[in-house]
């Protein structure tokens, strides 16, 4: 075990960059997913029927194919018609793409979730389509889409270990060179378990904290402030509650 733990500590600098890299395919490709969902999700219920034949033909492609072989293809393919992308780059392309036309459909679905007399109150106040949809609906179509989009960014973090099939040196691929230097299997690869899960439950305790700020400005629950008080705010309302 001793051996093990030596090594580890060995190959450390290593996994630390590995663990960048990954992080910035997380960073890289959640962003991209989130802006191409907006985009996507708004075009679906566009009354256009040319704008939402081509987002729905966007996302039923990029959701019914392998994310490994839109990753190969960006590596390996494109490289053949005379554009050369860039590892990093093109995992954050593979990642943002694929995961942008799944949160396409939780942007749709929220949005649609909102009860349409909200839409209509927003017309009575002579709001533009526009205004309605900022101010509105998408606050309140936020609070739902976070639990779920938090689903896809943790997916998300696991596919970023597809990156080492394009010769990136991210957590995934340091993992492996620690089990082939310790030729240790259990060890090394529970050495990553433990990593990819401190990094995914940190993302899911910020996306936590988003969704109980939105719901918070939307009235329909505590602040962040009060989440995380020692005592109740208000002990006596709570005890006139009870009674």
């Amino acid at each position: 075990m001793k051996g093990n733990i030596d090594a580890l500590l060995d190959a450390w600098p290593s996994i630390q960059e590995g663990i960048v890299v990954t992080l910035q395919l997380t960073a890289g490709g959640a962003l991209l997913a989130f802006v191409l969902a907006l985009a996507l999700g708004l075009a679906a219920r566009a009354h256009s029927i040319v704008i939402r034949g081509a987002a729905r033909a966007f996302i039923e492609f990029f959701r019914g194919t392998s994310l490994l072989v839109q990753l190969f293809w960006l590596f390996y393919v494109v490289p053949l018609f005379g554009y050369l992308i860039d590892p990093v780059l093109c995992g954050i392309l593979a990642l943002g793409l694929n995961y942008g036309a799944y949160g396409a459909e939780v942007v749709r679905g929220a949005i649609n979730s909102v009860p349409q007399s909200q839409w209509e109150a927003a017309t009575a106040l002579d709001f533009s389509h526009w205004q309605r949809l900022r101010r509105v609906v998408f606050p309140q179509a936020w609070a739902e889409m976070i639990p779920p989009l938090t689903n896809l960014l943790i997916q998300l973090l696991k596919g970023t270990a597809l990156a080492s099939y394009i010769l990136l040196q991210d957590l995934t691929f340091e993992i492996d060179q620690l089990r082939q230097t310790t030729g240790n299997t259990l060890f090394a690869f529970g050495v990553g378990l433990v990593i990819y899960f401190v990094i995914g439950y940190v993302l899911t305790l910020v996306m936590n904290a988003l969704e109980v700020r939105a719901k918070n400005r939307l009235g329909t629950g505590p602040s962040l402030r009060e989440i995380f008080s020692l005592a109740p705010s208000d002990p006596r309302g709570l005890e006139a509650a009870k009674q």
